[in-house]
């Protein structure tokens, strides 16, 4: 009986070795759960440029981006990212040591991965970190400018759609800065618009010249969504009431 009492604690240090992970694996389990939340960041139906995604996860906290592969993120198989990232835990009971590791992760970002998909081990790749330049700035609206230029018409007299666009004309707009005019009732309406995302609110002015008025103005964020008909030539015309 004596025997087996002295045996017990071998046999439960015994179990408890092939249950229990070592501090090291508790470690790179951590790093891999940091780039896990790092691809739940990054998840996005929204079509995005390799270099962007490699952007918004360079700019991630305890990220660092070692390499970035493929075009965009709805081309082919998307766009896989292998990131770096820290973990750590504790070895020891009676003076436990803190342990560190950095460990790679290969983070796919397309419209087929899932919500939380776990990330692949990989091997780091040798060299620093990548560096991306900031993303270009778009183009301000020049709605002071817009507002000052467009002619005004006096009651009863008529507009004419030719000098409204030779005022749009001598702006001087950026070429991403796309300009449309309609004649409609005596009226011309005038769109200057940025090409949006698909996804964010457009940026975008109005305007419309009629007899005894030039009005500019840009419309709310909720009608500048996709698919609101907000930044339309026909809006600078008959505007939709504003949103409640």
């Amino acid at each position: 009986m004596r025997q087996m009492l002295l045996l017990t604690p071998l046999l439960l240090l015994a179990v408890g070795c092939g249950v229990v992970q070592s501090s090291e694996d508790e470690a790179t389990d951590a790093a891999r759960e940091a780039a896990r939340k790092a691809g739940e960041r990054l998840y996005s139906q929204r079509p995005r440029t390799a270099e962007e995604v490699g952007r918004s996860a360079a700019g991630l906290d305890g990220v660092d981006v070692l390499r970035v592969t493929g075009t965009s993120t709805h081309d082919g198989d998307g766009v896989d990212v292998v990131v770096r990232t820290s973990g750590s835990a504790y070895d020891g009971w009676l003076d436990p040591q803190e342990v560190a590791v950095r460990r790679c992760f290969a983070v796919r970002v397309s419209p087929a991965s899932e919500w939380g998909e776990d990330p692949r081990d990989v091997d780091c790749p040798d060299g620093p970190p990548l560096d991306f330049a900031p993303p270009p700035e778009p183009p301000r609206l020049p709605y002071e400018q817009l507002r000052a230029n467009l002619p005004r018409v006096p009651e009863g007299g008529l507009v004419d759609e030719a000098e409204v666009r030779r005022t749009l004309a001598a702006l001087d707009l950026a070429p991403a800065i796309r300009t449309e005019t309609k004649v409609d009732g005596g009226r011309v309406g005038v769109l200057l618009s940025v090409k949006g995302n698909g996804f964010d609110a457009q940026d975008c002015l109005l305007a419309r010249v009629g007899p005894g008025a030039t009005e500019v103005w840009v419309p709310p964020r909720i009608q500048r969504m996709p698919g609101e008909g907000g930044c339309t030539v026909e809006n600078a015309l008959d505007p939709a009431p504003p949103p409640h």
